[in-house]
């Protein structure tokens, strides 16, 4: 198998390691790792498995780093249809989510995916669905969680109320008598 070589100039040991200093995110350090990788030597093949991904990737990433030089680290844009949801809003929901629904005109008492939704609707005109409204909930750093629902003790006074209200004869002795076994 033919060993793959960096060929542009751009590309050396010390820039790609500058870069990696300076940029956040995981997939460009990982790309910068494989190209260093190549530098010293490595096969893609080895490169792809060490990283757990296939070696046409490797390849790919190479191929565009040789025709690019270093712009071949970045991804480019990927299209994509506009949030209808701008940071402007985003940022006024991340405030009303520091109080309650109701205080934002909406009569729930806990924010989830509908309320969310709810809310965004009437404040800024903006329709999402539930799932999108979760996922914006989870963007903003919040979880979902569901309610710890309480059952209250009854009281002494109290169940037995419930047991007289639940059988189907009364106690009351003017109503004690027997209903008629006849069918006409």
């Amino acid at each position: 198998m033919k060993v793959l070589k960096i060929t542009n100039a751009e590309i050396t040991r010390q820039r790609l390691l500058e870069m990696a200093e300076n940029i956040s995110g995981a997939w460009i350090g990982i790309r910068i790792a494989a190209f260093l990788l190549v530098l010293s030597g490595w096969k893609s093949t080895d490169i792809a498995s060490l990283f757990g991904l296939s070696r046409w990737s490797i390849v790919k990433w190479i191929r565009k780093a040789n025709k690019n030089g270093l712009a071949g680290v970045y991804d480019k844009q990927r299209p994509g249809r506009p949030s209808r949801i701008s940071d402007a809003c985003k940022r006024e929901l991340e405030t009303a989510l520091e109080k309650p629904p109701k205080d934002s005109g909406v009569g729930r008492a806990r924010w989830d995916g509908v309320v969310v939704g709810e809310y965004l609707k009437r404040v800024h005109g903006v329709t999402i669905r539930v799932r999108r409204a979760q996922q914006l909930l989870h963007e903003l750093g919040y979880t979902l969680k569901q309610p710890a629902y309480r059952f209250v003790q009854a009281s002494k006074r109290g169940i037995k109320g419930f047991r007289v209200s639940l059988k189907k004869t009364s106690h009351d002795p003017k109503r004690s008598k027997k209903p008629n076994d006849s069918f006409c």
